[in-house]
């Protein structure tokens, strides 16, 4: 009578070769994940961005994008990780007036997944970024708005850099914790 099956000594070198099939393995895995995370939330922005300032130049009227938790108001506190709208500025203030029929939303962006992504902008938009009726990005007052909004999941990054004229254009960076 012959018997089949596995000996221990080959189990074993199995065993072997699959702990370092992870070992290898699932860090690059977990790097690639955060990887597309960061390259998705990034999209989504720049398809924002491009959405509003399309939108300002079609309707010929400011439209802004903003950081909103709720999706229909505009907030001053946290990233844009948490969501944000694309509205009709008819006040130009920045802040959609929920009151105000005119100032209408374009279009709802869900918050972020992921509890350690963030979406922050430096000074100039940190709360938010509008656009005039000839695709220029502007201020409140009316100057021109330029400004950096990174997208982080350390250690990886990507910047969306916003020029004066209202052109985009990403790039990758290094964050930290």
């Amino acid at each position: 009578m012959r018997m089949t099956g596995f000996s221990l000594l080959e189990l074993i070198v199995t065993m072997a070769i699959v702990a370092v099939v992870l070992v290898i393995g699932v860090p690059s895995f977990i790097e690639l994940l955060r990887s597309n995370r960061v390259s998705a939330l990034t999209s989504r922005l720049v398809t924002a961005m491009n959405l509003t300032r399309s939108e300002a130049i079609k309707t010929g009227s400011r439209v802004t994008l903003c950081k909103s938790a709720d999706g229909a108001t505009c907030i001053q506190t946290g990233g844009y990780q948490q969501g944000w709208i694309v509205f009709v500025d008819e006040t130009p203030l920045a802040v959609r007036d929920v009151n105000n029929a005119r100032e209408r939303l374009v279009r709802v962006f869900e918050a972020a997944p992921g509890a350690k992504l963030r979406l922050t902008g430096n000074s100039t938009v940190a709360n938010y970024v509008s656009y005039d009726a000839m695709g220029v990005a502007r201020l409140i007052a009316g100057g021109f708005q330029a400004g950096t909004l990174t997208v982080c999941e350390p250690p990886i990054g990507r910047k969306v850099v916003l020029s004066s004229g209202g052109r985009i254009r990403t790039e990758a960076v290094s964050c930290s914790d």
